[in-house]
């Protein structure tokens, strides 16, 4: 990342972000973690809309929808691939120089690097306890 802000986005993912969103993306905060989520503007919509369509009065869902939307900016890919992201959302991501573009099928995690790594640690050193398991992970086999 520069000085400015400006993420160059690698060159592997370029081409098919031009030709699926025209280079258009939104970044918003993580509802998890110090990251920030990366969409295309047409999986963003969509994400959207099922944030919207959740429950106001429910306080979780309204964390949700004040986290994801209320945080949302427009950072479309500029001439050189490269995208702008706001100072609020780099703060709250803790971004420094060094970062992580980390591909999550339907969207792109923006991490630090270094606690990209220590993240990484902590979820290899973590194990699981079969009882937490949801059901839908249970029937994968890799």
């Amino acid at each position: 990342m520069d000085a400015k802000g400006r993420v160059a986005i690698p060159t592997k993912h370029r081409d098919d972000l031009i030709k699926e969103c025209g280079g258009r993306l939104v970044v918003t905060m993580s509802t998890n973690d110090r990251c920030l989520w990366l969409y295309k503007l047409n999986t963003w919509e969509s994400v959207e809309k099922k944030v919207i369509d959740l429950p106001t009065l429910n306080a979780h869902t309204r964390r949700i929808k004040q986290v994801l939307i209320g945080s949302a900016d427009d950072c479309d890919m500029d001439g050189s691939g490269r995208i702008l992201l706001p100072a609020n959302l780099r703060e709250f991501a803790q971004l420094s120089k060094k970062i992580a573009l980390v591909g999550q099928g339907d969207k792109f995690e923006v991490w630090d690097a270094d606690k990209w790594a220590a993240h990484q640690e902590s979820l290899l050193s973590a194990g699981s306890n079969e009882t937490d398991v949801p059901p839908e992970l249970a029937s994968l086999s890799f």
